[in-house]
């Protein structure tokens, strides 16, 4: 599942992690990410630390079978973090869905995170050359918006699971309040909105209104949004 951040992606994270046959991997390639950028992001060390510090080792771990015997492995990816020269062999090995959010809205949500985000914070640019990419290989590049999940969760959920060929589970309609075993450590960070909820909330309202800085920044990204949009599945 690729996306940016501040995009519904824990959300889906914990739908699915709700499912008894499947396991879950939270931004999987986070801490390479890191230690070869150099950014000081929050919890820096810690995630690191966590863990794989490469990207070589990430990669081997995404092509390989779920953990814990179970049948499905749902790996949560910032596509921001996969950087020029990290592996892609493993991009063979998996079926890709593409969650997309309109850009005003993970601006305003991200920016309240961590101050005056670029076009290579949020990922925009980065998810349409991977879709691009994994279409290129001539496999699925399934894509599903937010907002149609958020306006009607069982009937995305539903067309999500018939795009993997996997049966809907009514699990992954909620999922216990206080996070999930399978979040990052950057969870205390990030996810304290999420671990509040017990399912997905509903529809959003109009967009929000943006600095001048962060306007710009959305108006860079909207190109990329509405490529993607072009592609994204409705509900069954």
């Amino acid at each position: 599942m690729w996306s940016g951040p501040r995009n519904l992606s824990t959300a889906m994270m914990y739908s699915f992690g709700n499912r008894p046959d499947c396991a879950v991997w939270d931004e999987p390639f986070y801490a390479a990410y890191l230690a070869e950028t150099g950014l000081d992001h929050p919890m820096r060390e810690e995630i690191i630390a966590a863990g794989p510090e490469t990207a070589a080792d990430a990669a081997a771990l995404c092509a390989g079978d779920p953990p814990n015997g179970r049948s499905i492995f749902y790996q949560k990816h910032m596509t921001q973090h996969i950087l020029p020269g990290f592996p892609r062999a493993w991009f063979d090995d998996v079926t890709h869905v593409f969650l997309i959010r309109h850009p005003a809205r993970v601006l305003a949500s991200y920016d309240r995170k961590r101050e005056n985000p670029g076009l290579d914070d949020i990922g925009f640019r980065q998810q349409a050359e991977i879709f691009a990419e994994v279409r290129g290989l001539g496999g699925p590049a399934l894509v599903i918006d937010s907002a149609d999940i958020r306006n009607s969760p069982e009937a995305m959920l539903r067309a999500l699971c018939d795009g993997f060929d996997i049966t809907f589970d009514p699990a992954m309609l909620s999922w216990p309040a206080g996070g999930h075993s399978g979040d990052g450590v950057w969870a205390a960070h990030w996810y304290d909105a999420v671990h509040r909820s017990t399912g997905f909330a509903g529809p959003e309202g109009d967009l929000p209104d943006l600095s001048r800085p962060l306007q710009a920044v959305c108006t860079q990204a909207l190109p990329f949004y509405e490529t993607l949009l072009e592609h994204a599945m409705r509900p069954v």
